[in-house]
């Protein structure tokens, strides 16, 4: 008998036969996800007068398994722009890869100007991604994510956009991935409906309702922790912080949930 630790775990050959290795050839097409297995949760964002704020919290979870508390999900693009994923962990960091080499292109364009005319704002981006998702669909090799691309347009107002696995796109004056687009995009809505409602709003404002969505998202997704990222876009660059704690927690409201079935009162 083989009991060299490589042998460890495989059949015998002398009874069942030689080892079959044709399952470890690559000589098929190349494919990535195919089914979601570590995830990120809600990505949400809102305009406000003179730029965008955008927030996801820290963790990715192995299906209903809180497994790794410290996964930044909000990316810096050329200091411009900020893009948000909610979906696959491993699709995320395919994608971040690209993203670094694509700003790397960008930045070399023109290395003697400091002007950001010629580089990709926020509205490029989103199209760019958009028909990079819409052709992994077509191709029958998506990728599990929903992209949330903060920043600004080629007219220098802030723009905030959606694309998802299927390169299906979209704009609006706030916006929400998962969980999100239930709970905390009717609380958005309340500040800033329309785009004349997203002027009116002060950063401070902006602020205050992303982090009241990411503590309703904290007691009502179970897949979402209390530690966040938020991202604040403004002409000036990207502010973000990675390690924020929610605050002021108030539990008071699960006296009133009694849950499901006949209840006794």
């Amino acid at each position: 008998m083989d009991h060299r630790p490589q042998a460890w775990g495989r059949p015998r050959d002398d009874v069942y036969g030689a080892y079959d290795h044709s399952y470890l050839q690559n000589s098929g097409p190349r494919q990535a996800t195919q089914a979601p297995i570590v995830t990120g949760t809600s990505v949400i964002a809102i305009k406000y007068k003179n730029g965008v704020v955008m927030a996801a919290d820290n963790l990715a979870s192995y299906g209903s398994l809180a497994r790794f508390p410290d996964v930044k999900r909000l990316r810096v693009f050329l200091d411009s722009s900020v893009i948000g994923f909610s979906g696959d962990v491993s699709d995320m960091q395919f994608l971040d890869r690209h993203l670094t080499e694509l700003s790397i292109d960008e930045a070399y364009e023109d290395p003697s100007s400091d002007s950001k005319a010629g580089q990709l704002n926020a509205a490029n981006l989103h199209k760019y991604l958009q028909k990079l998702l819409y052709k992994r669909r077509n191709d029958f090799d998506p990728l599990w994510n929903q992209l949330l691309i903060a920043g600004f347009d080629g007219d220098s107002k802030p723009y905030l956009a959606s694309v998802d696995l299927r390169g299906t796109s979209f704009t609006s004056p706030s916006l929400a991935t998962g969980f999100g687009s239930a709970l905390a995009q009717p609380i958005m809505r309340r500040y800033a409906a329309t785009e004349e409602d997203a002027a009116k709003l002060s950063r401070e404002e902006a602020v205050e309702v992303i982090k009241e969505c990411m503590k309703v998202l904290y007691y009502r997704d179970a897949r979402s922790l209390d530690r966040y990222s938020i991202a604040v876009v403004t002409k000036e660059g990207v502010e973000l912080k990675e390690d924020e704690q929610l605050e002021k927690q108030s539990w008071a409201f699960a006296e009133q949930i009694k849950g499901y079935g006949t209840q006794t009162v």
